[in-house]
């Protein structure tokens, strides 16, 4: 097994797409990522991809973008997560941690971890992911949605990172900027808002796929809760975006919110597979 390295997103996606279209709602982040990157260069500071080839064929890939996360693919052999693991180690690459599917985001932790010294993996989160391909529209619930603006921004901005704050415990206001604005400005996305009187509750979108494009996030203010405004705009924005020509809608859920969880299971999200974001860390008692 061979390993490659790209740091050309329109090329690592030529390479890409026939291993991650075979499962598009699974590889929804990386297609995403690597299709925005390829649109609208200067998104992310960093792109750095690899791919490992076995007789000509990719079996396995993953993609990077400093400071983040590696983000992984899974694996048409088994023997790709090893080959990417020793790939990365001699290229010298660190990695903060990694993002996948279950279950290889642990094949990987695990290969990568048993050559890290004084290192451990913590779970970030624990996602589900769902895909919708028909809405069930939710009734009477007051208010009507509508699409933000630049006049918006900076409660954007405020929203965008509670949310955040909320589901990582880790705001980075630079990121933020940055997401907003893009979206802002609809390279890669929008955002809209569902109003009663004010706005109360905010969905974004953004990250296509060649065939579907992910929801989030999906933001209420706490005591705005608990009357279905988010509800109500997941299924217009989603309903929105299936009307456009999207085949698919994703969603990243937090596992353990069994309140989202079943919203969206009502609307016509159905689970995929479950998501981990883990994290690279000195154990908590400092010896390995």
């Amino acid at each position: 097994m061979q390993v490659k390295r790209f740091d050309d997103p329109a090329a690592y996606l030529r390479a890409t797409e026939p291993l991650l279209l075979a499962d598009e709602a699974r590889h929804n982040l990386m297609l995403g990522i690597a299709g925005n990157l390829r649109d609208h260069p200067g998104l992310y500071l960093e792109f750095h991809g690899w791919v490992v080839e076995d007789d000509g064929h990719v079996v396995a890939a993953a993609l990077r973008t400093p400071p983040y996360n590696l983000v992984l693919a899974q694996p048409a052999e088994p023997a790709g997560i090893d080959a990417l693991a020793r790939g990365l180690r001699d290229e010298r690459v660190v990695l903060p941690g990694v993002t996948a599917a279950v279950p290889e985001v642990d094949d990987f932790a695990d290969t990568w971890l048993s050559g890290a010294v004084g290192l451990e993996r913590r779970a970030r989160m624990r996602q589900r992911i769902y895909r919708l391909t028909a809405v069930r529209p939710v009734q009477g619930v007051r208010g009507r949605p509508r699409s933000a603006t630049s006049d918006d921004r900076a409660l954007l901005l405020e929203w965008v990172q509670a949310f955040a704050r909320e589901s990582f415990d880790d705001v980075d206001p630079r990121a933020a900027q940055r997401q907003v604005d893009a979206r802002l400005d609809r390279e890669v996305g929008g955002f809209t808002f569902w109003e009663d009187d004010e706005p109360v509750s905010l969905v974004g979108w953004g990250g296509q796929t060649p065939n579907g494009v992910r929801i989030g996030p999906v933001y209420t203010p706490p005591g705005l809760r608990r009357r279905g405004y988010a509800s109500a705009l997941t299924a217009s924005v989603s309903a929105r975006l299936l009307a456009a020509g999207r085949r698919f809608c994703f969603l990243y859920t937090d596992v353990e919110n069994a309140t989202a969880n079943r919203i969206y299971g009502e609307i016509g999200y159905e689970p995929i597979c479950d998501s981990v974001d883990y994290a690279f860390v000195p154990p908590r008692n400092g010896s390995a």
